[in-house]
C-alpha cells in the first residue's frame, strides 16, 4: 500500500499472527479489512491497549459499525491519501472517533432523531439564525450530507458550508454532533 508507506515511512509491517503477541498497549494498529478474521485481531488487539484502525478496499456503513464495534478507533478507504491517513492517526490518538463524513452525517441523524428531532428542538436556540442558517442547521441535524443539504435547498455545496460555519459561529460550536445536543432539549442531560 504506497499511499499508507508514503504517510508512515517508519512503521514495522507484521503478519496477523505476530500481532497477537508483539502489539503493546499504546501501539497504533492498522488492519486491512480484506484480512481473514479481522473483527476478531481488532478485538483482540483492542484488549491489549492497542490505538486501532480499520482500512477497507470498499468502506461501508456496516463494516464500518462493526469495525467500531470490535474496538476499531477509525476506518477509512484503503486508498485514502497519506496526508489523510495522518489526520485519521491524530484523531485516534487523541482519543477521537474517525469515519467519513457519510457516515458521521448518518450517525448524527440518529442522535438527532433519539433526542426527539425537530419536536424537541430548543427553539431559543434558532433565533440567533438567519431563515436560511436554521434551514442548514436543521438539515445537518437530520443527518443530511452537505451535499444533500445543497440539493434540497436548491443552493451550492460552498454555500451550505458558509452557511454552516456561521451556524457553529453563532451557538458556539465546533461539529454536527455538538449542533444536535444544542438544538436538544436534553443538551443539559447530555453535557
Amino acid at each position: 500500500m504506497p499511499r499508507w508507506r508514503e504517510a508512515f515511512p517508519d512503521a514495522e509491517r507484521l503478519d496477523p499472527s505476530l500481532a497477537r503477541t508483539r502489539v503493546q498497549a499504546g501501539d497504533r494498529v492498522w488492519v486491512m479489512a480484506s484480512l481473514e478474521q479481522w473483527p476478531a485481531l481488532v478485538t483482540a488487539l483492542s484488549r491489549r491497549g492497542a490505538i486501532l484502525s480499520v482500512l477497507s478496499y470498499r468502506p461501508e456503513s456496516r463494516e464500518a459499525f462493526l469495525a467500531l464495534s470490535a474496538g476499531a478507533r477509525g476506518y477509512a478507504h484503503a486508498l485514502s491519501t497519506p496526508e489523510l491517513l495522518r489526520q485519521l492517526e491524530t484523531v485516534v490518538t487523541h482519543q477521537g472517533i474517525w469515519v467519513w463524513p457519510e457516515l458521521m452525517s448518518q450517525v448524527v441523524g440518529g442522535a438527532f432523531r433519539a433526542l426527539g428531532g425537530e419536536a424537541g428542538l430548543e427553539q431559543g436556540v434558532l433565533a440567533e439564525l438567519t431563515d436560511r442558517e436554521r434551514d442548514v442547521a436543521l438539515a445537518v441535524a437530520e443527518g443530511l450530507s452537505n451535499k444533500a443539504v445543497a440539493g434540497r435547498l436548491a443552493i451550492t455545496e460552498r454555500t451550505v458550508k458558509a452557511h454552516l460555519g456561521a451556524v457553529f459561529r453563532k451557538l458556539g460550536i465546533r461539529d454536527r454532533m455538538q449542533l444536535v445536543l444544542k438544538l436538544s432539549r436534553q443538551e443539559q442531560d447530555v453535557l
